[in-house]
C-alpha cells in the first residue's frame, strides 16, 4: 500500500506525526510525506520533534515545491492521500484546483484520478467559505475528518485523543489502529 502525507500549516502537526509512527510500523506500507514550510514551522514550535525525525518516518520525502515529483501525476500509482492537518488556504486550494505546490497538486490528481482523498481541517470557527468549500469537496467524495475528540471512550491523556484521531483516517484505509479506543456500545 502507497499512501501520500500532506502536512500544512494549520496547528495540529503532532496527529501527522502519530499518522506516519502508526505507519511506519506497518511493513506493507510505503509513506510518501510532503510538508509545506509553515507545517515544518509549527512542527518546531508545537512538538519536540525535529524535521529529521518526522523524515525518517516515512518512505519518501518530497519538497512541497517540487511540481515534478512522481505524486504530481496521475501515472504514479497510490491508494491515496491524508493531509493532516489541512489548513484553510490548503483546502480552498484544492476546492478551487489551484495546484500551487506539491501539496494541492497532488490532491487535485486524487481527485481527477478517483483516489481517496482525506482533508483533516483544522480551524475554529468555520466561516461561511470554509463550509462551502468542504461541502464542494465533499460532494465530490473527498472524506472530510476534521481532529475532533471522542470522550465515549474516557481519554485519559492527549495521547489518546490524539490516537483516537488516527484510528478515525486509517479506517478509512481499512487500517487497523491498536491504539485507538472504539465505541463498544453503551451499558447503560
Amino acid at each position: 500500500m502507497d499512501i501520500v502525507i500532506g502536512i500544512t500549516g494549520a496547528t495540529g502537526t503532532i496527529y501527522a506525526v502519530k499518522l506516519l509512527e502508526a505507519l511506519n510500523d506497518m511493513s506493507n506500507v510505503n509513506t510518501h510525506l510532503i510538508m509545506s514550510t509553515w507545517a515544518i514551522k509549527n512542527l518546531e514550535i508545537e512538538t519536540d520533534y525535529c524535521l529529521n525525525d518526522v523524515e525518517n518516518l516515512a518512505t519518501v520525502v518530497y519538497d512541497h515545491q517540487d511540481l515534478s515529483a512522481c505524486t504530481s501525476s496521475g501515472s504514479f500509482r497510490t491508494d491515496g492521500m491524508v493531509i493532516l492537518p489541512c489548513s484553510m488556504k490548503t483546502l480552498s486550494s484544492i476546492a478551487n484546483g489551484y495546484d500551487d505546490n506539491l501539496i494541492s497538486r497532488t490532491a487535485g490528481v486524487m481527485i481527477k484520478e478517483g483516489r481517496k482523498l482525506i482533508l483533516c481541517p483544522r480551524e475554529t470557527p468555520l466561516s461561511s467559505i470554509h463550509l462551502e468549500n468542504m461541502l464542494k469537496l465533499s460532494n465530490i467524495g473527498v472524506k472530510i475528518i476534521p481532529p475532533m475528540p471522542a470522550f465515549y471512550n474516557r481519554p485519559e491523556s492527549i495521547a489518546d485523543i490524539i490516537n483516537h484521531m488516527v484510528m478515525k483516517v486509517l479506517d478509512q484505509f481499512s487500517i487497523q489502529h491498536k491504539e485507538g479506543k472504539r465505541w463498544n456500545g453503551s451499558s447503560i
